[in-house]
């Protein structure tokens, strides 16, 4: 997730069971500790992009990791404590603190490999944003006066509203993934697979992709007192004998889409606009919408050596702050019927 957020439950979680003289100390250590994991995105190549894909919410974020990254902020961190705190006491406040951020992450679409060295898989639980106010303010808000005031409860109270809050997010995905099967039904399609993402900043609006005969197709479902379908866009399934067939297999280009692959968990398909491109389908500021985050270019004429180009398209412009306000506000979609 956001910094604020990880920082925030980082050190709410020790500031939890702190004495109340030594809170102030625990919120910065447990803090430092919630964002250190995050320092992997340093990691990176100028000649190979898809590099950081590879390596962020990789081992620093692993479970096995835990007692060994929570060491090192306990080392670099103790001498602004030692004062107060014995290195043990230092270094259990840090492992607290580290150990919340690998698991809050996984709650998000990215994909975070928990499981690392023992495998590579992506965990992602689709169960709130990557940036969600409603879930951090809160968070931050209790954070802070528990450390203002020198008051733990008010740590748990902030526990509580995140537990809560992600518990809401499991409740709102399952209704999103249902509300999508019901919707490729009704058009007769039967999903080979099918995965909900929570809409950037909130629970309510959902972006939902399935596979069928060849084709990715993108809708959005608003999940409100009662769940509503707002019918999207369609692209090919990436086929890349069809789409790239001047790719080269045995190039450095052809791994790097394998490794796209992998990294998207296999939702990629072609560029709509750009024909030596690939794109992540599972991510676009508008749910309904076929307008990608990122992808990577590929470039006919580079040599067998030359790695493929990873790109963000990040940009917000004013026609996506009115379609994506539009989706909250129910413009678009339709009730779903009895049955699907």
């Amino acid at each position: 997730m956001d910094p604020f957020s990880q920082g925030a439950i980082g050190a709410a979680l020790p500031q939890a069971v702190a004495r109340a003289d030594r809170l102030r100390t625990i919120t910065l250590l447990g803090c430092a500790a919630g964002l250190a994991p995050d320092l992997d995105v340093f990691l990176g190549s100028a000649t190979d992009t898809l590099l950081f894909l590879e390596f962020h919410r990789q081992f620093t974020h692993a479970l096995a990791f835990i007692p060994v990254g929570a060491a090192v902020v306990a080392l670099l961190s103790h001498p602004l404590a030692r004062r107060t705190m014995r290195f043990r006491e230092t270094y259990l406040v840090c492992l607290l603190g580290y150990a919340t951020h690998g698991v809050l992450d996984a709650c998000t679409s990215y994909g975070t490999q928990l499981f690392w060295p023992f495998s590579d898989h992506r965990v992602a639980w689709n169960n709130v944003s990557v940036v969600d106010p409603l879930f951090t303010l809160p968070l931050v808000g209790c954070v802070v006066a528990a450390a203002a005031w020198r008051k733990p409860v008010l740590a748990r109270w902030g526990l509580a509203w995140a537990a809560f809050y992600l518990v809401l997010g499991v409740a709102q995905h399952q209704r999103a993934v249902s509300a999508g099967d019901a919707l490729a039904k009704s058009r007769g399609h039967a999903p080979a697979r099918l995965t909900a993402k929570a809409g950037f900043g909130n629970l309510l609006v959902w972006k939902v992709v399935y596979q069928h005969a060849g084709r990715f197709h993108v809708d959005a479902v608003r999940a409100g007192a009662l769940a509503a379908v707002c019918p999207g866009e369609s692209v090919p399934v990436l086929d890349t004998a069809r789409h790239l067939p001047w790719l080269d297999p045995e190039s450095q280009q052809a791994r790097d889409v394998e490794r796209f692959r992998w990294f998207s968990d296999d939702y990629i398909a072609p560029h709509p606009n750009k024909p030596d491109s690939v794109i992540d389908v599972r991510y676009s500021v508008v749910p309904n919408v076929v307008a990608p985050l990122w992808g990577i270019d590929l470039d006919p004429a580079a040599d067998r050596h030359q790695h493929a180009q990873f790109v963000g398209e990040r940009g917000l412009d004013e026609g996506q702050r009115r379609d994506f306000a539009a989706l909250l506000r129910g413009q678009g979609c339709r009730p779903l019927k009895a049955g699907g």
